[in-house]
């Protein structure tokens, strides 16, 4: 079993993990059929965890949490303890599809509009076809379906779950039917049903690059976007400079206490 080292950015522990040891650690959790919650912060969920407990508490209960953002990998090199690097939650899905397409492991998606997530699910049967299909519904279900829909992916033996809701319905809902389900890995992947769907589009590679993902979004989406992108970003800074003094203040004092020792 891989053990990795993590750094902790805004209260949250981020796993020193690469992509190739995720996988490598994902695969073994199918083969031993032991539970592990994958969870990935941006700079949005990092900001909204500091004022929503139920999702700061779900983010933390991940058994691995990684880095979904440049700026996050940014944060973590100025702070002096660097990722390794970003771990976006779709290129994890597609690695995943990849994993299952080469050992004929069993995927359930959840979430999305019924004509998006059928999508999804005939995208893999073409593109994955060595991986089988263990379900799939929609994301539409009210509080009081939530049992049924944990229980429907518990009886189909998945090895893989896909949870395309927003957050924190998906945190929420892993945090709360993670148990009952027993699916080895299990994926919060927010809104890449539609990417892969063709609803929406991913940003160029070189937005990706820059870290600019979230204006693509904003372009494609300004009525709904631009103010989301605004408040989260400008509190980033803010609580990112905080950040770094914290943690330089702790060397210093670590290395102040060595030195008198």
């Amino acid at each position: 079993m891989i053990k990795s080292e993590s750094v902790n950015l805004l209260g949250i522990d981020i796993a020193k993990m690469p992509m190739v040891d995720l996988i490598e650690y994902c695969d073994s959790h199918i083969v031993d059929r032991q539970p592990a919650l994958l969870g990935v912060v941006n700079v949005a969920k990092l900001v909204n965890s500091r004022k929503d407990q139920k999702l700061r508490t779900s983010v933390q209960e991940a058994d691995v949490v990684l880095a979904d953002g440049l700026p996050v990998v940014w944060l973590s090199r100025l702070v002096g303890d660097p990722l390794p690097e970003r771990v976006a939650g779709i290129d994890i899905m597609h690695r995943l599809l990849d994993l299952a397409d080469r050992k004929h492991y069993s995927v359930y998606f959840l979430g999305a509009k019924p004509e998006v997530v059928e999508k999804v699910a005939e995208y893999t049967k073409t593109c994955h076809p060595g991986a089988r299909i263990a379900g799939y519904r929609d994301g539409y279900f009210t509080a009081e379906q939530e049992e049924q829909v944990a229980v429907d992916i518990q009886r189909s033996r998945a090895d893989i779950l896909f949870v395309a809701m927003t957050s924190p319905k998906k945190e929420n809902f892993l945090r709360c039917y993670g148990p009952m389900m027993q699916v080895p890995i299990c994926h919060g992947v927010g809104g890449s049903f539609d990417v892969v769907a063709g609803v929406t589009k991913r940003a160029p590679m070189w937005m990706q690059g820059w870290g600019l993902e979230w204006l693509y979004r904003v372009i494609q989406e300004p009525g709904r976007m631009w103010k989301r992108y605004m408040v989260t970003n400008t509190k980033f800074i803010g609580l990112s400079l905080v950040e770094i003094v914290r943690h330089r203040l702790g060397w210093a004092r670590l290395k102040a206490r060595e030195g008198s020792q």
